[in-house]
């Protein structure tokens, strides 16, 4: 059976040399975007490839018009995914040191692509490493191969539907940022501060416990649904600052068997270039 949400060490360990599984190290620093291919470089988990989330994850931004980190099309995707030797029957996990805050930037796109087995290595990188496994200097992609992406098993909408759904009391609105930056304290990644009106905070590292793991699936799934407080799954909404970290929610939505909201990958930072689309600032009132 693939793995689909999370993969944990001991798993991973058992199959590094499963010339059907492909490991990729996501970790990326937004402040230093070379960190992360710098430090997969020096030392990684054996055999790893790297994603880089400005180049691999993401497409052409157009100041005033895209968020920091729109989605590639899907063409533009599958190309990189051939490259890094990915094809139908491979099992993909991914990985970085934050929690899984880029990894399921990944993991979402390789649903988005219709490909089920992505899993995130849970704890991460620092798992791994406590675990007492080695580490090597980052790999290099293999052979490449065609990939043939499939019908998407995710859904995404744009600005101009979510702005038609905030009038929609069936619509929930999920930010996945910290609660400084939902309510607009603290704001250094982006010009405006504040949220979506009427959203609701869902802070992604909440999902997580103190060793960085994944929070088990019944308190995940109380967690959401205190959040949906009865609406749909199917049709809310998650975002986040760049349509990175959104997908840890759905991550952890997904490990908790919940039906997954959609996202919206412009996010924050796309929804202020337009400044008649609606803003607020405080705390969560939902």
């Amino acid at each position: 059976m693939p793995h689909e949400t999370l993969v944990d060490v001991a798993t991973l360990a058992a199959h590094l040399d499963d010339p059907r599984w492909c490991v990729v190290d996501c970790r990326f620093e937004l402040a230093d975007p070379g960190a992360g291919a710098r430090a997969h470089a020096s030392a990684s988990i054996p055999g790893a490839i790297h994603a880089h989330l400005d180049d691999d994850l993401s497409g052409t931004v157009v100041p005033g018009q895209t968020g920091r980190h729109p989605l590639p099309n899907r063409e533009a995707f599958a190309a990189t995914l051939g490259r890094w030797g990915v094809q139908a029957s491979t099992q993909v996990v991914v990985f970085d040191d934050k929690g899984g805050m880029f990894a399921a930037r990944l993991w979402w796109m390789m649903r988005w692509m219709g490909h089920r087995a992505a899993a995130v290595l849970d704890g991460g990188l620092p798992a791994w490493t406590a675990a007492g496994h080695p580490l090597a200097a980052g790999a290099s992609p293999g052979p490449a191969s065609r990939f043939e992406p499939g019908a998407p098993l995710v859904d995404a909408v744009g600005a101009d539907a979510v702005l038609a759904s905030l009038d929609d009391a069936g619509v929930v609105l999920l930010d996945a940022r910290s609660a400084d930056r939902f309510a607009g304290r603290g704001e250094s990644t982006d010009p405006v501060a504040g949220h979506i009106a009427s959203a609701r905070s869902a802070p992604c590292m909440d999902n997580l416990d103190p060793q960085q793991h994944m929070l088990p699936p019944p308190r995940l799934r109380a967690r959401f649904e205190e959040r949906l407080a009865g609406a749909e799954p199917e049709r809310a909404v998650v975002y986040c600052g760049s349509g990175v970290t959104a997908c840890h929610d759905l991550l952890a939505m997904a490990h908790a068997g919940m039906p997954l909201p959609r996202l919206y990958p412009g996010s924050w930072s796309e929804w202020i270039t337009d400044p008649h689309r609606p803003r607020a600032t405080g705390e969560d009132g939902g």
